[in-house]
C-alpha cells in the first residue's frame, strides 16, 4: 500500500493511501478524541466527538472515517473545534445520569475523561426534559442502566458484527431513542449469551457486571465457613493494569499475596483445574476417535459458547466435550476430594472464582454442576471486581512481595496458563494427546500453528499413522463459520476448540476496560495473550499429564481418566434452548 502526504497541525505527516484522518493522527502522535468509534467494529461516526477541519471542506468531518488524501491540510485543535466538542459533551450529558460518585466507571469513563479535558462540569447547560429508565438486573451476569447510555452504539455494534447474537439495539428515534431488546424484554428473557463484550465495549457506566463483592467479604467474615479461592489464568494477564502497571505485566506473584491479605483461607489455581480438564478432554476426544464417537470433538471450556451452541446449534450439542469447565472442574474437586482430605463438610465450603468471564456466573447457576450436592463453585467475581475488592480493602498492590498458590490444588503446568488464550485449549489437548497416542515424548511441546488471534485457525497433525484435523475459533461469529460447516456436513475435522470471546480469555468480558482510544490501536489480545505463552516457556512442567498434583488426584481419588466416578464428578450435561 502506497503512503499519501499530508499535514496535520501544520505537522508533515506519511500514511497509508487507506488510512483515515484518525489513524494518521495516531502515527503523528495526535489523539483525536472518540466516543463512538471502535475500529473495525463501529465505524459510523456519529458522535461527532472526532470532527475535525479539513482545508477546502465546508463542514467539519469526522475524522473516524474519513480518508486520507495526498495533499491534505487538517486542524485536530482550533477553537471551533474545542467549542464544538464541549457543546456535544453538553448535549449528551443534558440527558444523562450524572451521579458519578456511585458510578462503577467513575474514573475509568471515556465521558467522564472527556469532560475533564474539555472543561465541562455537571452544570445543567440544557435543563429540560429527560428520559428515565428503570435498572433491568434481570441477567444472571449484567446490569443495564440506560440512564447513563449515551447511545454510542459500541455495545450493540460488538453483540450483532463480532458476537453474531444482535440481542440488543436501537429502538425508536429521536429523542425516544434508547438501547435496548426485541419487544422490551429482560435481557435475561434473551439468548444472550452472557459474553459480556457489550460491557467491554461501553464507554460509560450503562452496562456492568452484578458485584458479588459484598458476598465474597461476608463468607470469610463467617467463622463457619472454609472460604477457597481459584484465579483463572488469564487473570494474572491483565489484573495489573488495574493498578498502573503496562498492559502485558504477569502479576501473578502479587495476586496471590492480595488473596491471602483479603483472607482467603487457601488460595488456589484453576490452572490446576484446567490440566484436569485436558486429562479427561483428551480421553474423551481418543475414546472418540477410537471408538466411532461423534467427530469432531468441540471443548467446553467457554460458557458463553455453551450456551450460545444451546440457543443457536440445538442440534449439534452432542459434538461438545462432556467435560466441565475448569472453573466447574475445580469447584466439584474442591467439594469432593479436597472436602475429604480436609475433613471438612461440603455444605460449609465457599468456592470463589476469580474470573476474566462475566459468563461465569451464568454457568455457577447451571444445572447438573453439583458434584457434591451442593453448588461446585458458590461466587464467581471478575478480574474487575477482584480489583475493586482490593482497593476498598486498602491493600497495596505494587507494594505486596511475590507469593506463590497453596498446595494441593495450586500446581500446575504450562499447559493449564495458557487455557487462556485462544488456541491454548487445542495446544494443551494436543500436547497430551500426541504424547498418549504415539507413547513417545514430544520433541517440541509448542503447537504453533493454532497460536495467534485470528478469528479462524486450522491445522493438521500427522499423529500415529492418522491426519489429526483441528479448528480453532474465537468470537462468536468466527464460531458460526465453523459450525455451520459442521451442520452442513462439510467440516472434516476432528478436534475444535471454540471460545465466545474473541481472542480467548485474556479478553474476557470481565478483564479490565480498555479506552477506545487504546482499543483501536493495541492488540490488547496479543499482548495479554504474551504473559500466558512467557509463563509456558518459563515454567518445568508443560504437559497436564506431567502435573504431580494431577497424577496424585486420580491415584488417591478419581481412578483414571473417564473412569465413572470422574465422569460423575468431573462430566455434566446440555441443554436444548430456543432462541428469543
Amino acid at each position: 500500500m502506497e503512503n499519501v502526504n499530508l499535514k496535520i497541525n501544520g505537522i508533515n505527516v506519511s500514511a497509508p493511501a487507506d488510512s483515515t484522518i484518525l489513524e494518521a493522527a495516531h502515527l503523528a502522535g495526535i489523539r483525536i478524541p472518540t466516543l463512538c468509534f471502535l475500529k473495525e467494529i463501529n465505524e459510523i461516526g456519529a458522535c461527532r466527538m472526532c470532527v475535525v477541519e479539513v482545508k477546502g471542506a465546508r463542514n467539519l468531518v469526522a475524522a473516524c472515517v474519513y480518508p486520507v488524501s495526498e495533499g491534505m491540510e487538517v486542524q485536530t485543535n482550533t477553537p471551533r473545534l474545542l467549542k464544538s466538542r464541549k457543546r456535544t459533551l453538553q448535549l449528551l450529558l443534558s440527558n444523562h445520569d450524572k451521579n458519578c460518585l456511585s458510578c462503577v466507571r467513575s474514573g475509568n469513563c471515556e465521558l467522564q475523561q472527556l469532560c475533564k479535558e474539555l472543561g465541562v462540569d455537571d452544570e445543567d447547560y440544557f435543563a429540560g426534559e429527560k428520559n428515565h429508565y428503570e435498572l433491568d438486573t434481570s441477567a444472571a451476569h449484567m446490569i443495564r442502566d440506560n440512564n447513563k447510555c449515551i447511545l454510542c452504539r459500541r455495545c450493540s455494534a460488538v453483540c450483532d458484527k463480532i458476537q453474531s447474537v444482535g440481542i440488543i439495539g436501537p429502538n425508536r428515534r429521536g429523542f425516544a431513542s434508547y438501547i435496548g431488546t426485541a419487544f422490551d424484554l429482560p435481557l435475561g428473557d434473551t439468548s444472550c449469551i452472557s459474553c459480556g463484550q457489550c460491557i467491554a465495549a461501553c464507554p460509560t457506566g450503562a452496562l456492568y457486571e452484578k458485584d458479588n463483592i459484598q458476598d465474597v467479604l461476608d463468607a470469610i467474615a463467617d467463622p463457619a465457613k472454609h472460604v477457597v479461592v481459584q484465579t483463572a489464568p488469564s487473570v494474572r494477564a491483565a489484573l495489573g493494569e488495574e493498578f498502573g502497571y503496562p498492559m502485558g505485566t504477569d502479576v501473578e506473584g502479587k495476586m496471590a499475596a492480595a488473596l491471602r491479605r483479603i483472607g482467603f483461607d487457601k488460595v488456589f489455581d484453576t490452572d490446576f483445574s484446567a490440566d484436569l480438564t485436558i486429562m479427561e478432554e483428551a480421553h474423551e476426544f481418543l475414546e472418540r476417535v477410537k471408538n466411532g464417537g461423534v467427530l469432531p470433538m468441540i471443548t467446553s471450556c467457554s460458557p458463553g459458547w455453551i450456551k450460545y451452541c444451546e440457543h443457536y446449534y440445538p442440534d449439534q450439542i452432542e459434538h461438545l466435550s462432556t467435560c466441565k469447565s475448569p472453573q466447574q472442574m475445580f469447584g466439584a474437586v474442591t467439594k469432593t476430594y479436597y472436602a475429604e482430605k480436609m475433613g471438612l463438610d461440603p455444605k460449609d465450603i465457599v468456592c470463589v472464582s476469580v474470573m476474566p468471564c462475566t459468563a461465569k456466573k451464568f454457568e455457577i447457576g447451571r444445572p447438573d454442576q453439583d458434584a457434591a450436592g451442593v453448588p461446585d463453585v458458590d461466587i464467581s467475581i471478575t478480574t474487575r471486581e477482584l480489583a475493586r475488592m482490593i482497593k476498598r480493602l486498602g491493600i497495596d498492590f505494587t507494594m505486596l512481595p511475590d507469593e506463590g498458590f497453596d498446595d494441593p490444588l495450586g500446581e500446575s503446568t504450562g499447559a493449564g496458563v495458557i487455557f487462556g488464550a485462544t488456541g491454548g485449549v487445542m495446544e494443551a489437548a494436543l500436547r497430551t494427546a500426541v504424547e498418549t497416542l504415539t507413547g513417545e515424548e514430544l520433541a517440541s511441546v509448542e503447537f504453533k500453528e493454532v497460536r495467534g488471534t485470528q478469528g479462524v485457525k486450522e491445522a493438521t497433525y500427522h499423529v500415529a499413522d492418522m491426519d489429526v484435523k483441528v479448528a480453532v475459533a474465537s468470537g462468536i461469529s468466527n464460531a458460526r463459520i465453523i459450525m455451520d460447516k459442521i451442520r452442513a456436513g462439510e467440516a472434516d475435522y476432528h478436534f475444535v476448540e471454540i471460545m465466545g470471546c474473541p481472542g480467548g480469555c485474556v479478553n474476557g468480558g470481565g478483564q479490565p476496560q480498555v479506552p477506545g482510544y487504546i482499543r483501536n490501536f493495541t492488540d490488547v489480545r496479543a499482548v495479554r495473550a504474551s504473559v500466558l505463552y512467557k509463563n509456558d516457556a518459563n515454567k518445568t512442567l508443560r504437559k497436564s499429564h506431567e502435573n504431580p498434583s494431577i497424577k496424585k488426584l486420580y491415584e488417591e481419588y478419581l481412578g483414571q481418566p473417564g473412569s465413572e466416578k470422574a465422569h460423575h464428578i468431573l462430566h455434566t450435561s446440555y441443554v436444548k434452548r430456543s432462541i428469543y
